[in-house]
């Protein structure tokens, strides 16, 4: 795949580099006490956002797990409202009511941070079959880990997508574990990429570590789906250099092992690769790791100074449109006469 602007891919590098910085960030916020709940990092799988979003346009659909704060920053997403997310704060992305595994930005169509595995491909499909029926060639990225590809939600969902034909591309981050549980203990067949066959599904095996790989043959693939709507699935191959959360040790895994990825860093490849073709040096790298290191410090500082969501707040998005619906239906004479005021 050509690309005219030379500096785009050193766009995407910029964009890899905060992420990993906003990460580590977040563990330091998070081991102060800072940040509560759970908090699940992305470092080490930046290429696989970063590349994916690369590959769409701004209306494309997102939705991922519960680690999902490097697509959300992919997808556009201020640090500023990723940051105050995590701190629970109201200028949060989701207003400080979804945290670390929800964030949500409509703007920038990137509908969730889904805690439980494997319930947000079904949302995956009903996103895919409203562009179909619309009419629109909009396409939608589901993102989910290995240990989703055993759910029965995720079989019942591939099922509808491949018989509606649906532009929908899953995108499997198989980053070798499910939490601790190693995915040659948890998984039957020895390439994840083989499930999409019994749905008729064509699918492919990228290298997780490669932004331009992920970029270029994501790319293609939903080029295809745009001219003739189907749905594709690829295992992408990457790995987290930390734990499954912030509160795993991951001694499941073994120093070697964990070394022999980070020479594989997906950050330090691209960095490579554009050096080598004379597109970067090495004062450009530390300038725009610099200005990502003060970006996400500006967000910590703009989360601590933001203020926290009123407690009334608490019960808004609870149910759609509350407050209009209690009232007619108090109106009405109905029981909600006695709690529309409580619901709103």
């Amino acid at each position: 795949m050509q690309r005219d602007d030379q500096r785009d891919e050193v766009e995407m590098l910029a964009l890899m580099l905060l992420i990993r910085r906003f990460e580590e960030r977040a563990s330091q916020q998070y081991q102060a006490q800072k940040i509560g709940g759970f908090c699940h990092l992305y470092i080490g799988q930046e290429a696989v956002a970063v590349g994916a979003v690369a590959a769409t346009r701004p209306d494309d659909y997102i939705i991922t797990a519960y680690r999902d704060h490097g697509h959300a920053l992919a997808r556009g997403t201020s640090a500023n409202a990723c940051m105050a997310e995590l701190f629970g704060k109201e200028t949060g992305c989701s207003r400080g009511l979804g945290g670390s595994m929800h964030f949500f930005d409509k703007t920038n169509h990137m509908y969730g941070g889904h805690a439980i595995v494997g319930a947000h491909v079904p949302l995956a499909a009903g996103m895919a079959f409203a562009s179909k029926y619309l009419g629109e060639d909009r396409v939608t990225l589901c993102f989910f880990g290995d240990g989703a590809i055993n759910q029965g939600s995720f079989h019942e969902a591939l099922n509808l997508i491949a018989l509606y034909k649906l532009p929908a591309v899953l995108i499997c981050e198989n980053n070798l574990f499910a939490m601790g549980t190693s995915v040659k203990r948890s998984t039957s067949l020895k390439q994840i990429v083989d499930r999409a066959e019994g749905y008729d599904i064509p699918g492919d095996i990228l290298d997780g570590m490669n932004f331009r790989e992920v970029r270029d043959k994501l790319a293609e693939i939903i080029i295809s789906i745009r001219k003739d709507s189907h749905p594709a699935f690829v295992e992408v191959r990457t790995y987290r250099y930390r734990g499954h959360s912030m509160s795993d040790p991951a001694s499941y895994r073994t120093k070697d092992e964990l070394e022999k990825y980070r020479l594989d860093d997906p950050i330090i490849r691209l960095r490579a690769q554009l050096t080598r073709e004379g597109r970067l040096t090495n004062e450009e790298f530390d300038s725009i790791d610099k200005k990502a290191k003060e970006t996400v410090l500006a967000a910590v500082k703009f989360a601590e100074q933001s203020p926290e969501l009123p407690v009334e707040g608490v019960y808004d998005y609870v149910y759609a449109n509350s407050v209009a619906a209690g009232v007619s239906f108090a109106k009405s004479g109905g029981p909600a006469a006695d709690t529309a005021a409580t619901i709103g």
